[in-house]
């Protein structure tokens, strides 16, 4: 990932940056004049700041601590301040800091690399907080703290005294997604489950702190005030009252544009974009348009715009493709569409899942099986793909699709459930494995296969379990809690102790992650029972292991253990760590050597 500019809708982009490493984040100033960008070393997660002048490419450095992480916050109204979070203090606590941007006489904004890591301390933090916004004054802050994945609050800090406000008191977990400050400064916009089970557009008074459901049109309300399914995307432009918002709907987003008509109520219409997921929401200066990333299963990630001037009018807003990806040496039409399926699990729940079945049974062949259909039963393997998080969603995204496409172009069949814990469905669903509960999203796994096991096109004796971070964990889980339903297993980057995961991960992220597993003082003996660690006994298929060395998240140990006790038991088992990656795998040559592998792994297993 680096940094690249376009003038103009289905131009040829201009690369801005050439590094060895990814690019986090990228951020306009107002003016438009200049660009500011994080990045980090050997993808460890210890972002530092920097700044680019597009139109001469030089680059200054921002910040240089590399001990620490800096997460990015915003640039100030006027485009002469910058706001973000690092944990210099203390790796376990986030402070928020401004730094001046100094200005030269072209009125491009120009920072001082001798004053870099000099930034104003504006307060101190705790835990994990983040920036996310300025005051249209730009005397203030919006400091958001997630202390869990379903428990987040707001603050407003004052930049001159560095006094802090919480905002949004609560007894029962609630989340505050996409804050920002309304028209007049006075007042909070943003997404909540405040009011009930899925996530709808609300407005906080600054003064009274009182809540209030902001009533957009297309929004089906039931009893408790909210819709069926959750607003995801949110964009607020304070000067005109604009706004822009995307519903997730079993995972395909749909896109509203519209304005505030009175604090709480908004006049709204929808917007159409290609199927499938949209993210990235802004709008930019003005108020005049709005643009956002939009892929599907066969879209690779492109930037649409939305003209939204004509709403004055009454008009309807005009949408253009700003970007025209590579797909990468495969056609587009030949990437194949999931269907949305649901099956039943062991209490009576139905489960979502994207299933993709690959073009025909003889594809099976491609795997590296023999004649026909590849392994003799006229059936076809299947991965079964499940995602991290676990308040996460698998989504019919671009996300990792040509890896897919790979794997179905190799004749297995592509089974990505979300199971209890995924986040999309409500908050009550996201909760269903929290801490004891937490292996009864295994046993939708296993239930998943059972539906699988019915399928007229799936061999049952070729079911691969597949995933990544905590989807590894589930990984581990699956193949020592069930070990006799699988053919073979891939764990990415996964958990296989939870008391030396919790031990040994960022001390940021440790109360974060306790809030949702269980903590070490408290449920030492449950984590120890569910860590398959210690149930490598039971493990029976071929097991392949990929970690970074540099991991900030899952620590590398975890993936060197399991290894280990696999191989003990005299079964196969193939380890790829790369040593200058972390929690993902950035660096394209490093990308292709791991899939290879892993594909080459399955075609001997499976």
């Amino acid at each position: 990932m680096q940094v690249w500019t376009l003038e103009e809708p289905g131009g040829w982009p201009t690369q801005q940056t050439f590094y060895d490493e990814r690019v986090s984040f990228v951020d306009w100033s107002p003016s438009g004049d200049v660009i500011a960008f994080g990045k980090d070393a050997g993808a460890d997660e210890h972002d530092q700041l920097y700044q680019l002048d597009p139109n001469d490419r030089t680059i200054d450095q921002l910040t240089d601590r590399p001990d620490a992480i800096h997460e990015w916050g915003g640039w100030s109204p006027d485009g002469d301040r910058i706001a973000f979070t690092a944990n210099r203090r203390s790796t376990a606590d986030f402070d928020v800091y401004v730094m001046d941007i100094d200005t030269g006489e072209d009125g491009t904004a120009h920072g001082d690399a001798a004053d870099a890591t000099e930034p104003t301390l504006v307060c101190e933090g705790d835990g994990r907080i983040s920036v996310v916004g300025w005051s249209p004054s730009g005397d203030r802050l919006l400091i958001r703290n997630a202390h869990a994945s379903s428990d987040i609050d707001l603050s407003v800090v004052d930049i001159d005294s560095g006094d802090r406000r919480h905002v949004t008191p609560h007894e029962d977990a609630a989340r505050y997604g996409h804050p920002t400050f309304g028209p007049d400064g006075e007042a909070i916009y943003c997404t909540s489950d405040r009011f009930g089970n899925t996530l709808e557009l609300i407005r906080i008074d600054l003064g009274t702190l009182e809540c209030d459901p902001v009533a957009v049109g297309d929004q089906e309300r039931n009893g408790n005030g909210n819709g069926s399914w959750s607003i995801d995307e949110f964009e607020l432009d304070a000067a005109t009252g604009r706004i822009a918002y995307a519903r997730n709907v079993d995972g395909y987003s749909e896109l509203f544009v519209g304005r505030l008509r009175t604090p709480v109520e908004a006049d709204t219409v929808p917007v159409e974009v290609p199927d499938g997921v949209v993210s990235g929401l802004t709008i930019g200066p003005a108020g005049t348009r709005a643009a956002m990333t939009v892929s599907s299963t066969n879209l690779n990630y492109s930037i649409y715009a939305v003209e939204l001037e004509t709403l004055a009018d009454g008009g309807t807003p005009a949408v253009e493709r700003w970007t025209v990806p590579s797909a990468g040496g495969v056609p587009l039409e030949q990437y194949h569409e999931p269907e949305l399926i649901r099956y039943e699990t062991f209490d009576d729940r139905d489960i979502p899942a994207f299933f993709t079945l690959p073009d025909d049974m003889e594809a099976g062949a491609r795997a590296g099986k023999g004649e026909g259909d590849g392994n003799g039963t006229g059936k076809t393997p299947v991965i079964v793909d499940i995602h991290g998080g676990p308040h996460s969603q698998r989504r019919p995204s671009w996300r990792n699709r040509p890896i897919r496409q790979y794997f179905l172009d190799a004749g297995y069949a592509i089974f990505e459930p979300n199971v209890r814990g995924s986040s999309g469905y409500g908050s009550e669903y996201a909760a269903l494995d929290d801490v004891e509960k937490r292996m009864d999203s295994v046993r939708d796994i296993a239930h998943g296969v059972e539906w699988l096991r019915d399928h007229p096109a799936i061999d049952a004796d070729s079911v691969v379990c597949y995933g990544r971070s905590y989807g590894g964990f589930m990984v581990l889980a699956c193949i020592t809690e069930y070990p006799d339903i699988w053919a073979a297993a891939v764990d990415f980057v996964g958990i296989s102790n939870w008391v030396t995961f919790l031990e040994n991960t960022g001390d940021y992220r440790r109360p974060h992650r306790e809030a949702e597993y269980g903590s070490l003082e408290s449920d030492r003996e449950f984590l120890e029972s569910i860590s398959p660690i210690h149930q490598v006994d039971q493990i029976s298929c071929p097991l392949f292991v990929q970690h970074g060395a540099n991991d900030p998240r899952v620590p590398v140990d975890e993936a060197r253990q399991i290894a280990d006790a696999v191989e003990e038991q005299g079964i196969p088992v193939e380890t790829c760590i790369f040593e200058d990656e972390g929690h993902h795998t950035t660096k394209l040559e490093n990308r292709i050597e791991q899939f290879e592998r892993i594909g080459s792994f399955l075609a001997e297993h499976v």
